[in-house]
């Protein structure tokens, strides 16, 4: 068992024996309800299983988790529930871990009229909601609750750290701080009772708070603190700096907090990422209106969304042929093989889904691997036919950052739009399945002007923001025939002919091309506009971004559209 599925319970957390001390009853306590028929077997023993209720009853706890519940509102989710559930009930400490929904409940009788809740509710993509209920420990929060005497003191303690004139609470070492210690009181926010009475107090005195400092309280999951979406949803400033987040993937459970400035300086996360845009890059993915991470400003949008196509759901009966599908694919095609080729490759990384796969493949039939210009390309080919050890199997990239880092390597090329032949062969209200053959070319090294035939294979599914989201892409590289080299880059740029373009290298006026698709600027405001910043298409589109948000471009630098 990893170390992770033991800290999935807060009471193993505090002392490291315990971890091992447990081991039996976490492994059973985390395994959820693939072990529910052999806890059944067993009889609850002490406090694990139950406790005394008012009227001298014992009465058991269980543990109810929606697989994928974190993509549910709390609102609606819980209001489904009860609404499909025979019996009224009252959920416990609701919150969201990793990627599921869980809350606790009481008596055998709910916790079976719960799941017969399973399988019976759709949500809006007509996808069963899956309800899971097994036996439980009691849950953290309810016995370790604070007095009353306890939580005024920590009324008084929050307000002493209150900046009224900022609208800033500075909660950093709060665990350590006299007036707490001094009544006997362990606020250690990694317990979710103690973040939960913190954010109680936060709603109920400081609803219009913008900042908050949790610095140095040696936070190492974000749990409790996903209650802060709804207890206090103003905030604009986190400092999380100095904690112990070890992976980005906490932050997801922040995702609905609209941040604008976010310190995470001195956590392990931070040393996780390659390189410095990829971290920025995961952040921004988490919180895209951030201007501020680790005190430095972040660089504005790029330019016509770089990031990935926008566009909105397409009804039912788009998926029946419809013009508006068709436009949507090729746009998309477009603008992604514009952003390879012209644009800074790492714009595309939240065109991807988490844990997409990528995969490469040339055929063996080639030129000599050694000889021939795919030589770039031959490390990450991927051949189930040819495998003669695992190692092969590694060439599957299966998260966003693995793909990103692959495309990043491979080597800078140009493709011929006009070349594209695309095919959608596999359609849902879901999903979409599509391939695209054309060609390209090498614009560096010693490959540079060979010319290559693909064929690319995507898999996607409307993401955030009705945006298309990647969750399977295969590339095949093969040698393009004499008949595909001759026809390859021969139909002409519109309108490159003029006297303004006439000075430019081929590279330079492709680039405008790709520049005006993108911004929808004409042919000479675009050129402009990259001679202004010095033929950095990336620095190109932020400014040009800002200018258009400050309604400083006119009129007239747009096309008119027919």
């Amino acid at each position: 068992m990893e170390m992770r599925d033991v800290h999935d319970d807060p009471q193993v957390r505090y002392t490291p024996y315990a971890a091992y001390r447990n081991n039996r009853r976490e492994k059973w306590h985390n395994e959820e309800h693939i072990h529910v028929n052999q806890w059944r077997d067993r009889k609850p023993q002490g406090r694990e299983m139950g406790r005394e209720s008012r009227d001298g009853e014992k009465r058991n706890w269980f543990k109810v988790t929606i697989p994928y519940g974190r993509k549910y509102d709390k609102a609606w989710l819980m209001n489904s529930i009860q609404s499909h559930c025979s019996v009224s009930f009252t959920p416990v400490d609701f919150h969201y871990i990793r990627n599921r929904a869980r809350f606790f409940v009481q008596d055998a009788s709910t916790a079976s009229a719960l799941k017969d809740v399973s399988y019976k509710i759709c949500d809006e993509d007509d996808q069963k909601v899956l309800v899971f209920v097994g036996p439980s420990a009691v849950p953290y929060s309810v016995q370790n609750t604070f007095s009353p005497e306890q939580v005024e003191q920590l009324k008084v303690t929050i307000r002493k750290r209150y900046d009224v004139s900022q609208q800033a609470l500075d909660l950093q070492k709060l665990r350590f701080d006299p007036d707490l210690v001094g009544h006997d009181i362990d606020m250690i926010l990694n317990r979710r009772n103690c973040m939960f009475a913190t954010l109680q107090i936060i709603e109920r005195d400081f609803p219009e708070l913008l900042s908050l400092n949790l610095r140095n309280n040696k936070l190492y999951r974000l749990d409790g603190l996903s209650d802060i979406i709804e207890k206090a949803p103003k905030v604009k400033i986190l400092n999380l700096s100095n904690n112990e987040l070890r992976t980005s993937t906490e932050l997801d459970k922040l995702k609905g907090l609209k941040l604008e400035e976010l310190w995470l300086e001195g956590n392990p996360l931070c040393s996780a990422f390659p390189d410095q845009s990829a971290y920025v890059s995961a952040i921004q993915d988490c919180f895209p209106k951030l201007l501020r991470l680790d005190g430095q400003d972040l660089p504005t949008a790029i330019v016509v969304d770089l990031d990935v196509p926008k566009l909105k759901k397409p009804c039912m009966e788009d998926y029946k042929g419809s013009e508006t599908l068709r436009n949507v694919v090729l746009q998309f095609l477009q603008e992604y093989h514009l952003i390879y080729d012209y644009g800074d490759r790492e714009g595309l990384l939240s065109a991807y889904h988490d844990k997409a796969c990528f995969s490469l493949t040339i055929p063996f039939h080639s030129k000599n691997p050694a000889q021939s210009s795919f030589c770039k390309f031959f490390k990450d080919s991927k051949n189930m036919r040819k495998l003669e050890d695992s190692y092969q199997w590694k060439q599957l990239k299966h998260t966003k950052f693995d793909i990103l880092g692959a495309l990043c390597v491979m080597p800078k090329t140009r493709h011929d739009l006009s070349s594209f032949v695309v095919d959608m062969w596999f359609q849902t209200e879901t999903m979409l399945c599509f391939s695209v053959n054309g060609v390209f070319k090498e614009v560096e090294g010693k490959s540079q002007g060979c010319v290559h035939a693909f064929t690319r294979t995507f898999i996607v599914t409307p993401g955030r923001n009705s945006s298309l989201c990647i969750v399977n892409d295969h590339l095949l590289v093969r040698d393009a025939t004499p008949a595909e080299i001759q026809s390859a880059f021969s139909n002409p740029i519109p309108a490159l002919c003029s006297t303004f373009m006439s000075t430019l290298s081929q590279e330079q006026r492709e680039t405008v091309q790709a520049f005006s698709i993108q911004s929808g600027m004409k042919l000479e405001w675009s050129k402009k506009c990259l001679e202004d910043n010095q033929w950095n298409y990336i620095r190109a589109g932020q400014v040009f971004t800002m200018l258009q948000t400050q309604g400083k471009i006119p009129e007239e630098a747009f096309k008119r559209m027919p």
